[in-house]
Order: C-alpha cells, then sequence, then structure tokens
C-alpha cells in the first residue's frame, strides 16, 4: 500500500456531531417506527408505485437515474439499513490514534469545512495530535456526499496526489 486517502473521514464521535445528534436517537431508537410503518405502508404497495417514488425521489436530488433499487424500498431492506446506522451510532466513537500513529506516512486525511458528520473541529483535533500528518482541509465547499455531485473533481484531487507518489517509486 503507497497510500490510504480517507475522504471526509466519520472515524471517532459519531453520534456527537450534527448529522449524529438527529440521526442517533431516529436510528436506535425510533427505527421501531420504521419498520412498522415500512411493513405497513410498503409491503403491500405494487412495484410500480415504488419505482415511481424513487424515480421521482432521484429527480428531486437531481440524480441520474443508472439503475433502479426497488430493494431500497422493501420493510426488510429499510430495517437492515437503520440497524447498520445506529451501530455505527454507537461502535464510532474513540478515533483509533495507535493504528494512525502507525500508519501515519501512508495516510492522507481530507476533512470537509462543512460536513455535518465530521465538523471542523474534528480535523483541528487531529492536526494538533499529528502535527506532521497529511491532514488537509477542504476549501472548496464540497459536501460529506462528494460522491454524488463532485466525483470527478475528488478523483482528480486524489490522481494528481498519487502521481507525486508514483513519480518517488
Amino acid at each position: 500500500v503507497i497510500r490510504a486517502f480517507l475522504l471526509f473521514p466519520t472515524i471517532e464521535r459519531m453520534s456527537e456531531s450534527p448529522n449524529g445528534r438527529i440521526a442517533t436517537p431516529l436510528l436506535c431508537w425510533f427505527r421501531y417506527v420504521l419498520y412498522v410503518t415500512g411493513y405497513l405502508l410498503l409491503k403491500p404497495c405494487p412495484e410500480k408505485i415504488k419505482s415511481l417514488l424513487i424515480r421521482r425521489c432521484l429527480q428531486l436530488m437531481n440524480l441520474e437515474n443508472e439503475f433502479s433499487p426497488l430493494n431500497v424500498l422493501e420493510p426488510f431492506c429499510l430495517a437492515n439499513a437503520a440497524y447498520l446506522g445506529g451501530q455505527e451510532m454507537m461502535e464510532v466513537v474513540k478515533r483509533d490514534d495507535e493504528t494512525i500513529k502507525e500508519h501515519l506516512c501512508k495516510l492522507t486525511f481530507y476533512y470537509g469545512t462543512i460536513d455535518p458528520w465530521c465538523p471542523k473541529e474534528y480535523y483541528e483535533d487531529i492536526k494538533k495530535d499529528f502535527p506532521e500528518g497529511d491532514i488537509r482541509l477542504c476549501e472548496k465547499n464540497i459536501p460529506h456526499a462528494f460522491i454524488i455531485h463532485f466525483n470527478q473533481e475528488v478523483a482528480n484531487m486524489i490522481a494528481d496526489s498519487l502521481k507525486d507518489d508514483l513519480s518517488k517509486m
């Protein structure tokens, strides 16, 4: 492994982040309401209606409909996603400083300035704890969910960084 990029890394205090404070109670406590509601509303719903709902949501989010993820609206899929999210909120608490220290020379951390899952404070904390690390702060207002609209820009940035590493080999 030459380099590992941690892009908008949610590696600590997930439930304490701005989004985490909202998501944690929903995923940990209200997921049972989601289970019942999903089962009662979506289970009897015809596939055509589910497909229409998904297409409309993708259009509202300005996303291309490259695939039709109908199983996203299956009650058990929703229940499993909520359970997984709840587990993340409870388990992703303390940053693993020992592993970071062990591999710091191969790690690049890229934090966002507008990331509600990993606020700028987390960047400042890790920068203070590992001042010699390659820890960067995005100044381009790229959101945490960069893959939706900024995938090419982030890919180009990573490729440029890798060129530097590969040229040293």
